[in-house]
């Protein structure tokens, strides 16, 4: 187990921002793991949890306490049952399993990050979620002070949430265990319009797996949501909004609103979310309300690729970058009347 003082932190985030902690411990095994963090809550230091870093947004003061970066291996396949420690690269991990002919993640190619944050934001994307394969999640509870096994119906998982995103402090993610499916080589049935435009084929048809997933890596490569340290528009930690989810009545009262402000011919967009519920595109509501692509003057800017990015250009501070993401929110709210919520989680900072 390695362990640094006054280490820096921005090294470790796909932002590349943030100040240093005041001592930082590299774990490589779940033991480490477990100790690091029984050591910390027995002294009752603070610690700061880091895996891939694609979804931190930390403070330019950096942490004051114990920053604890997951990095464990571990990519166990039995059939259709994958086990993966926490700190595998996820979209290896997906790579993997692609070439073994195993469909249910491979539409989630390209994700930064490490298989240990999947379950605590129910990642998702282009029509699928880590949820709808996930079966158990091993974890260190910090509150009972031992290793639990959660099932899938224990952890709670809703849209880009969670079980241990609703109470962060409690559990440590350790080994993440999926159900696949062995489609002959093929693909889950593809929900995601866009990616059925891209494949030229309709909702529910299967492709071969290869094929879905080199598409969706073109897809995210093309707005800037696959990592590459050349492509500052990759400097971000992809999504920094979610997408907002609406009761029928707030939906109403912001059609109305869009119609005030755009005309009466546009309609927003519009997606099932459960009933009595809409969700509309956070991408869309930044657009339309002033902040194109490429929005914005200084080191911290909207992608030129995606709207919903916001990137750090080369030298940009933490502040910068909550700057544009306080104006960006503003000016949202009042657009359309929505506030967007961060997707990353922040330290030692807020909007």
């Amino acid at each position: 187990m390695q362990e640094l003082h006054d280490a820096p932190l921005a090294p470790l985030t796909t932002f590349r921002l943030g100040g240093p902690a005041t001592r930082l411990i590299t774990a490589t095994t779940d033991a480490e793991v477990v100790d690091a963090v029984r050591e910390a809550d027995y002294t009752g230091t603070p610690l700061l949890l880091i895996g891939g870093g694609s979804n931190l947004v930390i403070g330019d003061k950096g942490f004051d306490g114990t920053a604890l970066r997951i990095a464990t291996s571990g990519f166990e396949l039995s059939g259709t049952t994958l086990e993966l420690a926490a700190g595998e690269v996820w979209t290896d991990a997906v790579a993997r399993t692609v070439e073994a002919g195993l469909a249910g993640i491979e539409c989630l190619s390209g994700i930064p990050g490490s298989a240990g944050a999947t379950p605590i934001q129910n990642v998702g994307a282009y029509g699928q979620e880590v949820s709808s394969t996930i079966t158990e999640v091993v974890a260190y509870d910090r509150r009972a002070g031992e290793t639990v096994t959660l099932a899938n119906e224990e952890c709670a998982f809703s849209y880009r949430h969670s079980r241990f995103k609703a109470d962060p402090e409690r559990f440590v993610v350790l080994r993440v265990r999926f159900e696949l499916e062995d489609a002959d080589g093929l693909s889950a049935p593809i929900k995601y319009a866009e990616t059925a435009r891209a494949l030229g084929v309709e909702a529910g048809d299967r492709v071969p797996l290869t094929t879905a997933r080199d598409t969706v890596l073109k897809l995210r490569a093309g707005k800037g949501m696959v990592l590459d340290p050349e492509d500052h528009d990759t400097w971000s930690a992809g999504s920094f909004f979610t997408n907002p989810i609406l009761t029928d009545a707030e939906f109403a009262a912001f059609r109305t609103r869009v119609r005030e402000r755009l005309g009466d011919g546009v309609e927003p967009p519009a997606y099932p979310a459960g009933e009595g519920h809409t969700k509309t595109s956070a991408a869309w509501l930044i657009d339309k309300a002033g902040f194109t692509k490429g929005y914005g003057t200084g080191p911290a800017r909207i992608s030129t690729k995606h709207t919903l990015a916001l990137t750090n250009r080369g030298g940009a501070t933490t502040e910068d970058l909550l700057a544009l993401a306080r104006e960006v929110v503003a000016g949202v709210r009042e657009t359309f009347g929505i506030t967007l919520v961060n997707e990353p989680v922040t330290v030692g900072v807020s909007l």
